[in-house]
């Protein structure tokens, strides 16, 4: 049995939800680029403003993408990619004091089950009621 075919509203439903938290951070880093700014500065990235408007595009694009199922697989081990790259760059828990280290460590576990996600993703396709229809 294809599982994916089973019921096409259960993979727009999983694709709606691991697209949710990109589109709205998405938004979160357009909406405060200057905040956005701040925090690459702080993790020491060159050209800290051109990667915040990269990170905000990467996330609400490829979030959007993910919902209307498009491009589905190649755009899935794209964010795979971006957020491995996220995770190394915001989320390095073993470099924070006990104070600030439990929330580091949530994120980044946080991300380990996104990455998952769109592995899935990556791996499965996106359903049927998707405009990829696969």
């Amino acid at each position: 049995m294809n599982t994916t075919s089973a019921n096409p509203v259960v993979p727009l439903i999983g694709r709606v939800l691991l697209a949710l938290i990109m589109v709205v951070y998405g938004v979160i880093k357009i909406t405060s680029i200057p905040g956005t700014t701040g925090y690459m500065t702080k993790m020491g990235l060159p050209a800290p403003e051109l990667f915040a408007w990269a990170a905000a595009l990467i996330e609400l694009v490829g979030g959007a993408l993910l919902v209307i199922g498009w491009q589905t697989r190649k755009v899935a081990w794209f964010m795979v990619l971006y957020v491995v790259v996220a995770t190394l760059i915001g989320h390095r828990f073993w470099d924070y004091e006990a104070a600030q280290r439990g929330a580091q460590m949530a994120n980044f576990f946080k991300n380990l089950a996104i990455i998952g996600g769109f592995v899935l993703l990556a791996n499965f396709g996106p359903g049927s009621a998707s405009v990829d229809k696969s």
